[in-house]
């Protein structure tokens, strides 16, 4: 029989040992858990944007306007349009541009599990573009679909993807975005015609255990007001018919004014969103990522976050707004100045209305013109 003193020092000694115990189980636990997180990060990038040049001296001869009006309110000098004996549809566009990401950054296409392809203009209402693509550029192990976001569509599919690869089962995502807008361009509306063009990008996501990658998104929709910015025509609800035609129902319409105020507002809040909430500071902004829509709309977007214009990337003047495709686009253009770690906030705007904002940290420093 122990002395009383002695049985409680043996039992505080116990108590400490499954005290430590419990500690060392919940550090094992703490850092299992972390370096077991997975991450979502894109290893390459690819484009393509079509060989014909409408510039702004062409559209004068077909519309009212000038070089100088169509600078000053939009700030688009040329855009790129897809001609028939180039090629047709948007999945041809995606071809090209996965075949220019592979050329730059060699990975098996049997190796993808899926791919997303944003995109308002598909080449067939079925089958989906995405299986299309998928099929000419030898991804065939993966499943595909089409998601319409409109102008959102690249950040859209950019957080589909992301779920896919966060979720463990899935390795690798090929998303796509890119429109054939000139085949929805009304060519005698002055107020639309000069500011949409056609352009494909696409980005390889890839599962890492690093944390780098797609850090953080918002995302938004408003169907509330359809009237504002819409394509009525070819749809179930007026099926394409001689009066849709006629009525001039399969081109894209909006409200430029309000369109204008939404995409601001909408933009800035999400970025601010986003930003907040990842405790960024602005000096460790290195890139915004505009949705490519309208010079007024990128210089206001910059200003009120209070973002230096240099660390905006802008190719608007060149490309148009290609919907889906521009943020893309730019990430191609841009990927030789890209260093790995950077932090990056892509936002953009589109017709729903729908909106939103993603943070990512550039996954990889390009040397040689490849990853």
């Amino acid at each position: 029989m122990y002395p009383p003193d002695i049985l409680l020092r043996k039992k505080a000694l116990k108590k400490d040992k499954i005290n430590v115990i419990l500690f060392r189980a919940f550090l094992l636990t703490f850092y299992r858990d972390d370096m077991s997180k997975i991450y979502a990060v894109i290893t390459g990038v690819g484009s393509y944007v079509p060989n014909y040049r409408l510039t702004n001296e062409e559209l004068s001869t077909m519309v009212e306007t000038s070089d100088e009006w169509i600078i000053k309110r939009i700030g688009i000098k040329e855009r790129r349009i897809l001609k028939a004996e180039e090629g047709r549809g948007v999945s041809w566009l995606a071809t090209k541009a996965v075949e220019d990401l592979k050329s730059r950054h060699n990975f098996d296409p049997l190796s993808v599990d899926a791919v997303v392809f944003a995109t308002s203009t598909p080449d067939y209402l079925l089958p989906c573009s995405a299986a299309l693509t998928a099929a000419q550029t030898g991804m065939t192990r993966a499943f595909g679909f089409d998601l319409e976001a409109a102008c959102s569509g690249f950040i859209y599919a950019l957080e589909v993807a992301e779920s896919f690869i966060v979720s463990g089962k899935y390795k690798k995502v090929m998303v796509i975005a890119g429109d054939v807008l000139s085949t929805v361009t009304d060519y005698e509306d002055r107020n639309t015609c000069p500011i949409f063009g056609d352009g494909c990008g696409c980005a390889l996501l890839e599962a890492t255990t690093e944390p780098i990658g797609i850090m953080d998104s918002v995302l938004y929709s408003d169907g509330s007001s359809p009237e504002y910015l819409h394509m009525y025509g070819g749809g179930s609800v007026n099926p394409s018919s001689h009066e849709t035609i006629n009525n001039r129902l399969h081109y894209i319409w909006q409200d430029g004014k309000v369109v204008f105020k939404h995409a601001i507002s909408n933009m800035v809040s999400a970025c601010e969103e986003l930003i907040k909430r990842n405790n960024l500071s602005r000096d460790q902004i290195h890139w915004i990522v505009p949705h490519q829509a309208n010079m007024r709309i990128i210089d206001l977007v910059a200003d009120r976050l209070e973002i230096p214009i240099e660390k905006v990337m802008i190719n608007i003047d060149k490309y148009g707004n290609t919907s889906a495709g521009t943020i893309p686009i730019c990430l191609w253009e841009w990927e030789p100045r890209l260093h790995k770690g950077d932090n990056l906030i892509l936002t953009a705007f589109g017709a729903g209305f729908t909106w939103g904002a993603t943070y990512l940290k550039w996954g990889y420093n390009l040397t040689n013109g490849s990853a």
